[in-house]
């Protein structure tokens, strides 16, 4: 497994993490079994980077993690989020006793004194803008219950405003071949800040596995059903926002483009190369799920050939439906 450094972290980690929405809920039913065997899986694989938040399972997906940890090798990084739980998700939730509430559950359910990274979990945007905000994150660090924090983002405008805080040390944001705004409009400026980023929905829930055409289905408490139009959070979560059948399209004319590498995997190894990124995280139901996408790193990189046609796919089909909203 390549490593990086996650920017203000100063913390080593694979460059192909793990994303833990999807042993914790909202993607269909994964068993405790399969969702400790999917972790051990990951990191039997060289994965070091996990990331989960708070709300995924209302607390399931840490306590997984948590159990993880107990037998885990040295190294492994743990992410986690904060601020969903706020109900209403408004600005003024946002205070520091609420803060140390959510921590010192996070804590709990990780089984940790000090989180290895918090990150506030697409918050409203006007809290990016709130200097109590982030004066309270500050004090969680001296009070040592975590030893950094970063933003989880829905728009590059978000991204920017959050590398301007002198002690985010990351920013989580959509990006793929489905996404290519940040490509060119946020990775700059967070390489310049020297800012980690970490790459969520890197499949596009499961586009960019090539698996799907026009008729395939979704249970019932799959995101991928009951959030199909933003009915439960933003719908650029389910499927990067693309119109599902536009998915399916441009799925098909990058499978061509990844030639004979499976396109999950072509997908992951172009996102690594995209300067400026640290960790990428897809999620796995299954130990084969966590060992391909592990294996990505090993490819060769893509061409520029393929660099150019990923963005005339983006062009011809996608821009349209996503560039200007996010």
């Amino acid at each position: 497994m390549q490593t990086t450094t996650l920017g203000r972290t100063g913390r080593s980690a694979g460059v192909i993490g793990m994303g833990c929405w999807q042993i914790g809920g909202s993607w269909g039913e994964v068993d405790e079994d399969a969702a400790l065997a999917t972790l051990q899986a990951a990191s039997d694989a060289g994965v070091t980077f996990f990331d989960t938040a708070d709300v995924y399972g209302d607390g399931r997906s840490e306590r997984l993690v948590g159990t993880f940890l107990k037998s885990a090798p040295e190294g492994v990084f743990v992410a986690t989020k904060m601020g969903r739980r706020a109900d209403p998700h408004v600005a003024s939730a946002y205070t520091l006793d609420a803060f140390r509430a959510w921590n010192d559950r996070s804590r709990e359910n990780l089984g940790v004194d000090t989180l290895d990274l918090v990150q506030l979990h697409c918050p409203p945007p006007e809290v990016l803008h709130t200097d109590a905000v982030f004066d309270a994150l500050d004090t969680l660090v001296a009070e040592g219950r975590t030893r950094a924090y970063g933003v989880s983002v829905e728009t590059v405008a978000e991204g920017l405003a959050a590398v301007e805080r002198p002690h985010v040390a990351s920013v989580q944001i959509i990006l793929n071949p489905l996404r290519l705004k940040p490509v060119a409009e946020f990775l700059p400026a967070a390489a310049a800040a020297g800012v980690g980023v970490v790459v969520r929905v890197p499949l596009a829930s499961g586009l960019l596995s090539g698996r799907f055409d026009e008729n395939s289905t979704f249970a019932a408490d799959d995101h991928r059903n009951f959030n199909r139009n933003g009915e439960a959070f933003d719908v650029g979560e389910t499927f990067a926002g693309v119109p599902f059948d536009v998915g399916v399209a441009a799925a098909r004319r990058l499978g061509t483009v990844a030639g004979e590498v499976p396109l999950a995997a072509f997908t992951l190894r172009w996102i690594t190369e995209q300067p400026g990124v640290s960790v990428v995280i897809p999620g796995a139901r299954n130990p084969e799920q966590a060992r391909a996408n592990a294996a990505a790193t090993d490819l060769p990189a893509p061409t520029d050939r393929q660099q150019d046609e990923v963005r005339a796919v983006y062009a011809d089909l996608v821009a349209e439906h996503v560039h200007g909203r996010w």
